[in-house]
């Protein structure tokens, strides 16, 4: 396994928090898929968990080498968590086509939060 990129993110729980305010389920309907929403929703204080999904999706941003722009989805990457709680990267569509350009194979992640902040880092690999 080879390392090709490397992404991080960091973001302000408040300003995630305001933008679900003020946009309700139009922000998260974009943002997450169904099974994200549904892990982020179980939790009486979503926002941080909310916060961490949204840096871990431009982080992994970050690792495709494009931002967010073109025909790229929020939706095009998945993340949720293995039976052990560690976080799990798919991408599909737009994503996926980049990732497999830069031979990219596989994607680590990594999510944390606190009150204020979530952060991300996503490590792009190969073989």
């Amino acid at each position: 396994m080879r390392i090709i990129a490397l992404g991080t993110d960091l973001v302000e729980n408040r300003r995630i928090r305001d933008a679900w305010q003020r946009h309700g389920d139009r922000f998260t309907d974009r943002l997450l898929t169904p099974a994200e929403l549904a892990y982020v929703r179980v939790y009486r204080d979503a926002v941080g968990r909310l916060a961490g999904r949204f840096a871990a999706k431009e982080a992994i941003l970050k690792v495709l080498g494009t931002g967010w722009r073109g025909s790229i989805a929020w939706r095009d990457m998945e993340i949720l968590n293995d039976d052990a709680g560690r976080p799990q990267v798919s991408l599909t569509g737009e994503c996926r086509r980049i990732a497999e350009r830069l031979g990219i194979t596989g994607m680590l992640i990594s999510i944390t939060h606190t009150e204020n902040f979530a952060a991300a880092t996503a490590i792009g690999v190969g073989d």
